[in-house]
């Protein structure tokens, strides 16, 4: 199984949420993780914002900060380039998308291309309006 995972799912791993579970062991169980590269600076930022909110003490962000960037290099991780940001924009458009979410959109799909389209392929989200846009794509959606 290839999972891509956008960052709604990838901080599932770092705080306990709803759908933390079945994130773990969908990381856990997967061949090959993947996550666009954008991904990173909103782990942080979204890490920043728990501390914040009072959902996680200094010392744990930390500490969770310190895993992502030990688990990062396990990570497929894929760049940012001209014609992903230009499907992206596409995919906003057609499916009214926030910026990242439509960046995260055009990752995924050029995963699940580069796979050929694999049966054993999964977008990992947490965002009902990316997962509708990943499902009406064809691609395969773990919500």
């Amino acid at each position: 199984m290839i999972v891509y995972l956008d960052t709604s799912a990838l901080l599932k791993l770092y705080l306990a949420e709803d759908g933390s579970p079945g994130i773990c062991e969908s990381v856990s169980t997967a061949a090959l993780a993947c996550t666009h590269l954008i991904a990173y600076a909103e782990m942080r930022a979204a890490l920043a914002r728990a501390v914040r909110m009072g959902r996680l003490a200094e010392d744990e962000r930390r500490r969770q900060v310190r895993a992502l960037d030990t688990d990062w290099a396990a990570l497929h991780t894929i760049a940012v380039d001209e014609a992903l940001v230009q499907r992206a924009g596409e995919h906003a458009e057609r499916f009214g998308l926030r910026g990242y979410d439509s960046v995260h959109l055009a990752a995924a799909e050029r995963a699940f291309d580069g796979a050929g389209r694999p049966a054993a392929f999964m977008l990992t989200a947490f965002d009902g309006d990316l997962c509708d846009a990943a499902q009406a794509l064809g691609i395969p959606v773990m919500r």
